[in-house]
């Protein structure tokens, strides 16, 4: 059996503009014909026919960085140290099943605890449960100081945590060996992460020779590799090590860019994390006084950096760094596209080819998806909307009228619950300081009373 789906527009994931009076043709869960609808094959009497002639149709949308196993969380502790392994491969298939509702029919995840997002993968695959594709890592490689090396040194990384403290070489080695034994996907290595130098910015974990030992063995074993590296000195080592992406890279400069080009590397900048950070935060927030000010500086050199990238010819991927709660899974992945709109430059066009086509290669099924295209897997958006002429109409889930994983209709889902187990989170005890006079000037207890006599 065969399935029709009849496009009021179809966008193929290349090109400028999306073409009328199409047809797509879904057989044995791939793209069997895509082109004019009078050019298509007529439907047999046991073919399923699937009339979307009034919406615009897509391949489904990819989020190179999004972290299902971090639970949304408020806190970095509740990442790495509260929640069993258990309860977040449960709570990851749930938040990854809200990605797929939003449109996302496939994702990376660059860092997780444990084998949190592999175990969910493999499930997905089997069909235990609905989930989009996903491309997984372990824990991120890092270092003293590193990223996720967060804690005083008497507590070190702890195992749960979404890193994993390599000490030399031989260790660093070692563990992306393992890792590849246990079937990841992705190998990270956290580059900058806590350590910042006056008049040099963030400094790298590692040495030159150390990220390219590691980009080379994780190379060999034919990992994916992707880094973290918002600051100079990463981005240029990652750059000159020729991994395949690199997370964030606001501080890229000319010798970051032209070592990029040079070894073909590609960029998913993460802007939502910023933006979001920027525009929603509150003062109820602890990191409020603190975060949104640096938040807006990293920004704008971001913003800076990757249109002189891109210009240069630096492929620019999309990546929401959904999982965190001012960025939880299933809500702001297409904020992304409207930043690139917005800030960087990008056509809507180029925003959705950005997020489809060229966000593929860094899938573990690569040329299979994010094109509509004969061969390719039947991952497709249906939209009440047209992305080209407003590209924020991604971020409505009530536009979003249909998506579609290897032809199937996604049975899309009532809104989820947001509940949290007291086991996922710390013990929360006061969020500010009671002095004296803080006690008077909020009118409570008796040192209020007697101020008011």
């Amino acid at each position: 059996m065969r399935t029709h789906i009849r496009c009021g527009k179809l966008f193929t994931g290349r090109g400028a503009d999306a073409a009328v009076g199409q047809t797509i043709v879904i057989e044995a869960g791939r793209i069997a014909f895509a082109g004019p609808t009078a050019a298509a094959p007529p439907p047999r009497p046991e073919d399923a026919v699937q009339d979307h002639a009034g919406a615009f149709v897509m391949p489904g949308l990819i989020d190179l960085h999004t972290h299902i196993s971090y639970g949304d969380a408020f806190t970095q502790e509740a990442i790495d140290l509260y929640g069993s392994m258990e309860y977040r491969a449960l709570r990851a298939m749930h938040l990854a099943r809200k990605v797929l509702d939003a449109g996302y029919t496939s994702i990376a995840d660059p860092a997780c605890s444990g084998l949190v997002s592999p175990a969910v993968r493999n499930a997905v695959e089997v069909g235990l449960f609905e989930g989009p594709r996903i491309t997984a890592a372990g824990p991120a490689l890092t270092s003293r100081q590193g990223l996720y090396d967060w804690y005083p040194s008497w507590i070190g990384v702890p195992p749960a945590s979404t890193g994993v403290q390599v000490r030399s070489m031989d260790e660093a080695i070692e563990e992306i060996r393992r890792q590849t034994k246990e079937g990841v996907d992705i190998v990270k290595i956290a580059l900058d992460g806590i350590l910042s130098v006056p008049g040099k910015g963030l400094v790298s974990g590692f040495n030159q020779a150390e990220v390219s030992a590691m980009v080379t063995e994780a190379h060999r074993l034919g990992r994916i590799v992707a880094v973290h590296a918002r600051g100079t000195e990463g981005a240029l080592q990652a750059a000159r090590a020729g991994v395949d992406l690199i997370l964030h890279a606001s501080g890229m400069d000319d010798a970051c860019i032209e070592a990029a080009l040079a070894n073909g590397c590609a960029i998913c900048p993460s802007l939502t994390l910023l933006t979001n950070n920027i525009d929603f935060s509150q003062p109820t927030d602890d990191s409020n006084v603190w975060w949104p000010p640096l938040q807006q500086k990293e920004l704008d050199g971001a913003v800076a950096a990757i249109i002189r990238a891109r210009a240069a010819g630096v492929p620019v991927v999309t990546g929401s760094e959904a999982g965190f709660a001012i960025t939880p899974c299933g809500e702001w992945h297409a904020r992304e596209l409207e930043t690139y709109v917005r800030l960087l430059g990008f056509t809507p066009a180029e925003a959705l080819h950005s997020t489809t086509v060229a966000s593929a290669r860094f899938l573990k099924e690569g040329d299979s998806v994010g094109e509509i295209a004969v061969g390719k897997w039947a991952d497709l958006l249906v939209v009440d909307g047209d992305p080209l002429a407003d590209i924020t109409v991604l971020q409505d889930p009530a536009a979003i009228t249909a998506v579609y994983k290897a032809g199937r209709a996604v049975e899309r889902r009532a809104p989820f619950v947001s509940g949290r187990h007291a086991g996922e989170m710390s013990q929360g005890m006061w969020n500010s300081l009671y002095t004296r006079e803080a006690v008077s000037r909020r009118g409570l207890g008796p040192l209020a009373a007697r101020a008011a006599e």
